[in-house]
């Protein structure tokens, strides 16, 4: 069995939005007809521009070979162009193909790709969704205004949801780590105290940030939140400068999460050397695919620290997520977008299984699920913008800072 054919989808994400202003799927096929899809979470370029990259990647280091050789392709792909480290476009576009494969391999054997992995360790799967405006809310006024997002907490928690992140600290800005402002300190007081209020000891709270916060910044702010209890503070500072990051970690008595934004066990070991974080988010899109980050996985239960893989994207790397958290043992959660999202379960034929605040492990084979290829043709994306994008005004101190947390437009 060899890798023959690749098919890449670029799908626009109607509005709201949620989880990105478009999507990169990857279809494999090999010379026995299997099929394989997968997903690219790496936005640092273009679409069009990361389609030639994924093809590049497929037709230099793939195409022709057996889909069980994920190592050595992995290994191929890290020393391109003599480099063997970690590249984000690069690993991104192996992330998906790498999916793909594991999509392949358990069709071929009949097996879930956890099965391949070393079997299920955990048949439900703890979830947890960013607090998104209701129907009735206003779309805009929605990210500042505590009582509406602590209404829709409610709502979650009685759906089941045991834990819920918001992340109303200000605007992330292309300038790097900022003071925050007074007035973004109290407001993000101010949701953690109203939804703390709403929900009392039913849901955890996970307060989110975009590494948008300077060291001391980002100690203030966190100082401030530890009354509430929250179970994480989210990449409070930028992902690059990880011994910052673990200054933050031992002033604040929030347990520091981080790891969207990183690519490789070459990017994640020094997280866990430093203490900078006790909880991993990677992104399996971009982290290597689901063998490398079982191997980040296996690195952090030795630091006895626990994984919640990262969704802000499309559902075939929320099925490869699903995959990698009912093999491991070091899980904590896994995110979701909402119940699944509408359009993302659409998209996989509701073929995972959300109930009661958890997912429970597909028993079908590969990814355990069915993609729907011609809904993803449907809605080609023909914007210009990229998934997610930092703007270039620095923090207000003067005035609101406007943010429409993860909303696309």
């Amino acid at each position: 069995m060899k890798l023959a054919d690749l098919e890449i989808f670029v799908v626009g994400n109607p509005p709201p939005g949620w989880g990105g202003r478009y999507f990169i799927f990857v279809k494999l096929t090999t010379d026995t007809g299997i099929t394989g899809y997968g997903e690219v979470y790496a936005a640092a370029v273009g679409p069009e521009a990361m389609r030639v990259v994924i093809e590049d990647v497929f037709e230099r280091h793939m195409a022709g070979e057996n889909p069980e050789n994920v190592e050595k392709m992995f290994r191929r792909v890290y020393s391109s162009g003599f480099t063997q480290r970690p590249d984000p476009t690069l690993i991104g576009a192996f992330s998906g193909m790498e999916m793909a494969c594991w999509d392949i391999l358990g069709k071929a054997h009949d097996r879930p790709a956890y099965a391949l992995l070393g079997g299920v360790m955990n048949e439900r799967i703890r979830s947890y969704t960013y607090l998104y405006p209701m129907d009735h809310h206003d779309q805009t006024e929605f990210w500042s205004d505590p009582d509406a997002a602590a209404e829709t907490a409610v709502e979650m928690v009685r759906l089941g949801f045991t834990a819920l992140k918001f992340d109303p600290a200000g605007p992330y800005t292309m300038r790097g780590g900022h003071m925050p402002s007074m007035a973004d300190i109290s407001q993000s007081v101010a949701f953690c105290k109203a939804i703390r209020a709403a929900v009392g000891d039913k849901a955890d709270l996970l307060f989110g940030t975009h590494g948008q916060f300077s060291t001391a910044g980002a100690i203030r702010l966190g100082q401030a939140l530890e009354p509430y209890q929250p179970l994480w503070f989210e990449e409070p500072i930028p992902p690059d400068n990880v011994e910052e990051m673990a200054k933050v970690a031992r002033a604040v008595r929030i347990p520091v999460a981080t790891g969207e934004r990183l690519t490789t066990k070459a990017e994640f070991a020094p997280v866990l050397r430093s203490g900078a974080a006790t909880i991993l988010q990677p992104a399996l899109g971009r982290s290597g695919g689901i063998l490398e980050t079982k191997k980040i996985a296996a690195m952090a239960e030795v630091y006895n620290v626990q994984l919640s893989p990262h969704l802000y994207a499309g559902p075939v790397e929320w099925a490869a997520n699903i995959q990698l958290a009912a093999n491991i043992p070091n899980l904590l959660m896994a995110e979701t977008i909402q119940t699944g999202g509408a359009f993302h379960m659409a998209l996989i034929k509701h073929s995972i299984t959300w109930e009661d605040g958890y997912i429970l492990a597909p028993t079908a084979p590969g990814l355990g699920i069915e993609f729907d290829e011609d809904l993803a043709r449907a809605n080609p994306w023909t914007g210009q913008g990229l998934h997610l994008e930092m703007q270039e005004d620095p923090c207000r101190y003067d005035a609101p800072n406007g943010f429409a947390g993860g909303a696309a437009d």
